[in-house]
């Protein structure tokens, strides 16, 4: 076990306007009898890192927060600009608290506590700026179908991560990669908080995006670890109503 401390940071910020459920925020919709952003802080609990994840509310944040009642720290992200935006709303709590930095998502109801604890694990005993999870199938065929909106883990004839490329920016000899990134992150936290402020929103989204990180490190010439996952269910995220119930049907085949 690494002596390096951690800090989590769980991104529950989102309005969900795909959701289509009335005003109920995306992380208060029940999946399988229990708010969504629930399964990902039982999955913290689950881990074994002993770390009480910081929540970075934006929507509705007075009903997330009182879901969450005292047992959770939160802070305010006061616009929803994207995930690098919704980081650095975390900065001002977490700036020199720990030596690394885990993010991930609250409408990610799958990933399990091994998966958490393995990604953070790995970049604790190496010495890369990030960890990055990554999933591999065989296409985008039915439950699959959600990742190809994944960015693509463009590799070297070495293996090595040469480029994430956002769907919306690849080209067509890109688009054909299956290997995907689900934005699960482990951060060296110096790097992290000294980075974010290099993000533009100057996309097609025009939005700050944490998956720009990947390609800064890139061009600083940073080797990046990856953690494949195992069961690729497990980086299934909840967008819209179609895809809550794809993925509630799920559940009771994950770990079989």
């Amino acid at each position: 076990m690494s002596d390096r401390t951690l800090a989590i940071v769980l991104l529950a910020g989102g309005k969900g306007t795909r959701m289509q459920d009335g005003e109920l925020p995306k992380m208060l919709v029940s999946f399988r009898g229990k708010p969504l952003m629930t399964w990902a802080l039982d999955s913290i609990a689950a881990s074994g890192l002993g770390v009480q994840p910081l929540v970075v509310v934006g929507h509705a944040a007075a009903h997330v927060r009182a879901q969450l009642g005292d047992a959770y720290a939160t802070v305010m992200q006061e616009e929803q600009r994207g995930t690098g935006h919704a980081v650095k709303a975390a900065r001002s709590a977490l700036k020199d608290k720990s030596d690394d930095v885990f993010v991930l998502y609250g409408d990610h109801p799958l990933l399990s506590g091994a998966t958490i604890r393995r990604i953070v694990d790995t970049h604790q005993t190496g010495n890369a700026v990030i960890t990055m999870a990554t999933v591999s199938v065989p296409n985008f065929d039915e439950w699959r179908r959600p990742f190809a909106d994944f960015g693509r883990i463009v590799r070297d004839a070495q293996g090595r991560v040469v480029k994430n490329v956002e769907t919306f920016q690849a080209k067509p000899h890109e688009i054909t990669i299956t290997e995907v990134n689900p934005s699960f992150y482990c951060f060296r936290a110096s790097w992290l908080w000294s980075h974010l402020d290099l993000l533009s929103d100057s996309n097609a989204k025009q939005e700050f995006l944490l998956t720009d990180l990947v390609s800064i490190a890139i061009a600083q010439g940073y080797a990046l670890q990856t953690v494949p996952l195992a069961d690729p269910r497990e980086a299934l995220g909840v967008n819209t109503l179609d895809q809550l119930r794809s993925t509630e049907s799920i559940i009771p085949s994950i770990g079989a």
